[in-house]
């Protein structure tokens, strides 16, 4: 399947198709994602997705994907980039296999704002066993350490919001990173080191990416887990799970559950049922 990338100078995009199209009932959008578009002509269909001014043209038919774009270009400007290769900070690259997802050139940017180009890597992005506390949890416990609380916590603060970006190629980090943006408004000492060691381990592989195969295959499958009583706070637990389409990890999330589990059971039971409800949701 092709995919192009275009540049709209305009708004009111919604009203940008209709007035291509000329009617609304081909022309369809998504109730899941209202930048998501689709143009259904039997047995084919275009898809297109919205962000601000920047498009994403594919489907299942290269004439008509072609025909639309000529179509855009006719009414409004707009830049042709051609075939999808940078969108949003994601690097994408194809092969007879399918596509590579990956965000290499965020992640050596990342590297060089933190001053960790010259740290030594980090073999895993998290310390084995380690649990992170808050600084009233501390106080509350009697526990007396050298962990201060940051001066200026906006730095951690910025530093998280980009990893939390980078999760959507990287779900290696995605557990290390939900913990560590639990401490957004008191952040420590410690949380930022953790945080740092996250960057370390970004470094040993910065291209790190997802792979989308172009088999065809409508087999889903999803595996999920539980970490119980994770956190020392308030003992509830952790939800994981990663949903694949055939060959390819299409979706995964780690969320602290919403109500603390007696046993590790319990736990491992919420965790399924959150995994069957995102399998119902893409099915």
């Amino acid at each position: 399947m092709d995919v192009y990338n275009a540049f709209l100078q305009g708004d009111l995009v919604v009203k940008v198709y209709m007035q291509i199209y000329g009617f609304t009932e081909v022309l369809s959008k998504s109730h899941f994602d209202y930048s998501l578009f689709t143009l259904t002509t039997e047995p084919d269909i275009t898809i297109i997705l919205v962000y601000v001014d920047d498009l994403l043209i594919t489907g299942s038919n290269t004439d008509i994907i072609q025909s639309t774009r000529v179509k855009m270009k006719q009414q409004f400007k707009m830049k042709d980039l051609g075939h999808l290769r940078f969108f949003l900070g994601l690097e994408f690259s194809r092969n007879a296999f399918g596509i590579l997802l990956n965000q290499q050139k965020y992640s050596i940017e990342l590297i060089a704002d933190s001053r960790q180009g010259g740290a030594k890597p980090a073999s895993t992005p998290l310390d084995f066993n380690q649990k992170h506390t808050s600084y009233e949890f501390d106080v509350s416990t009697g526990c007396t350490t050298d962990d201060k609380m940051l001066e200026d916590p906006g730095g951690y603060q910025r530093l998280v919001g980009r990893l939390l970006y980078l999760t959507m190629t990287r779900p290696d980090i995605s557990f290390v990173v939900q913990a560590l943006s639990q401490f957004m408004h008191k952040p420590k000492e410690s949380h930022m080191h953790a945080a740092i060691r996250v960057i370390r381990y970004i470094k040993n592989a910065p291209g790190l990416s997802l792979h989308m195969s172009s088999t065809t295959s409508s087999h889903l499958f999803a595996y999920c887990d539980s970490d119980w009583a994770t956190c020392p706070k308030i003992r509830k637990s952790v939800t994981g799970y990663m949903v694949g389409f055939g060959t390819s990890l299409i979706s995964w999330k780690l969320k602290k559950q919403e109500t603390i589990s007696r046993s590790s059971v319990e736990a491992e039971f919420r965790s399924m049922a959150s995994t069957v409800a995102e399998l119902s949701w893409l099915t």
